[in-house]
């Protein structure tokens, strides 16, 4: 892959992203930004909720976030973002755009971007159009995959309809977004697929008994992972569920949560009844967030992976837990499939078909599987391919006079 010499600098608004309080929150759009940074300059401003009487509702709901951070040398902004809990989702939108626009006025002055790159359709992306109106900056959206159900709001609905029509491009992670996309009456050609890569600087594999005894795991056990944000949609309480059943075929069976509260809820008192009621205190571990840089030992450690997932965009943690050597059991939705696109890498089973999924996951723990295969396939799907594909979409719309070649993405 040749060197991209970009002059171009990006501004990033998102409202999910990692800061010193919730190091996990985000992360996946750290990742893609982050690399795009090694191209070009960018900085990030990132808006916190924030409502005044928040702290008597939960302790620890919305953790103090300083206003800037520096992270690996790049500036995050977190100007505070007027958001009340659970009521008039319908007006994110505005409180979006209102709580950002003097932050990114004074960043303007002396960070001369030439584009807004806003991830998630809504509020953000609905806000950053805005915001490109008044400081006139083209506006491009990344959407990742929560654009259904928001379409189901009909005051938040025109508001996607709005942003989506005034983007210059939208990109999206899956070619199943694209069509959600275009299904809104969005040109085909103004939609473009970059999906998620993997850092396989980050993610390799290591000997599983030494990752085990490292992380204190048992060497025996047959071990199922998942992570990701401890909430309904990612469907830990599927497999809980099924555990029980997967105990009288491989009663050495331990499943690992890693994972904890996100921006979506925190489902973990629900799972930790699960598995109380159902006698699994000896069969399940809770390990709680865990840092990016360690999460490979974990993926490593273990004998699949598996997502029992509702919605998906495109999963960064599916690569990432193939680039360990992992295969991935997880449900025909969203991107899914496109990920995990041959038996040789994982398994597909139906969401609503409880059956199928224990037959999965038993088909999996039991498979021999071609581990190096799992891996070079992970490995070609680097962040380089993606970043490349992006970064020479960005230049056209800047300079739409030169022409870019698209970099290929990895098929076996």
């Amino acid at each position: 892959m040749q060197e991209l010499d970009v002059g171009v600098k990006i501004l990033v608004i998102t409202t999910i992203f990692p800061n010193s309080k919730q190091h996990t929150l985000g992360i996946f759009v750290r990742e893609r930004m982050f690399q795009v940074a090694k191209h070009c300059e960018i900085k990030v401003v990132a808006p916190v909720p924030w409502f005044p009487f928040v702290r008597y509702i939960k302790k620890g709901y919305r953790p103090k976030v300083p206003f800037l951070e520096i992270q690996d040398g790049i500036e995050v902004y977190h100007p505070r973002f007027f958001n009340i809990p659970k009521l008039c989702k319908f007006l994110d939108g505005i409180f979006f755009f209102i709580s950002s626009i003097l932050t990114t006025i004074n960043l303007r002055k002396s960070f001369k971007f030439d584009i807004i790159d806003a991830h998630f359709i809504y509020p953000e992306g609905f806000g950053a159009v805005l915001l490109g109106k008044v400081i006139r900056r083209p506006v491009i959206i990344t959407e990742r995959g929560t654009i259904r159900k928001l379409l189901k709001y009909p005051l938040i609905k025109p508001q996607i309809q709005y942003a989506l029509g005034k983007a210059v491009k939208v990109f999206t992670v899956c070619n199943d977004l694209k069509k959600a996309v275009t299904e809104l009456g969005i040109p085909e050609k103004r939609v473009v697929v970059v999906p998620n890569g993997v850092d396989i600087e980050k993610f390799k594999p290591v000997e599983k008994q030494k990752a085990r005894k490292e992380l204190g795991l048992l060497e025996y056990k047959k071990i199922i992972i998942s992570a990701g944000g401890l909430v309904e949609r990612k469907g830990f309480h599927r497999i809980i569920s099924v555990l029980p059943e997967i105990k009288k075929t491989i009663p050495e069976i331990m499943y690992v949560i890693v994972g904890g509260a996100s921006v979506e809820g925190n489902y973990e008192p629900v799972l930790r009844k699960m598995v109380k009621d159902l006698n699994l205190e000896n069969d399940v571990l809770f390990a709680g967030p865990q840092p990016h840089d360690v999460l490979y030992k974990w993926l490593s450690a273990s004998d699949i992976f598996c997502l029992a997932t509702s919605n998906e965009g495109w999963a960064n943690v599916f690569l990432e837990a193939m680039a360990c050597g992992l295969p991935v059991v997880t449900t025909r939705v969203g991107g899914n499939e496109e990920v995990v696109i041959s038996e040789d890498y994982g398994l597909l089973f139906n969401l609503e078909d409880r059956q199928e999924m224990i037959d999965m996951i038993l088909k999996a723990l039991k498979k021999d599987w071609g581990r190096e295969k799992i891996v070079h396939y992970a490995r070609s799907n680097t962040w380089d391919e993606r970043i490349h594909d992006l970064l020479n979409n960005i230049k056209d719309i800047i300079n739409p006079d030169k022409s870019y070649v698209s970099a290929k993405v990895f098929t076996p």
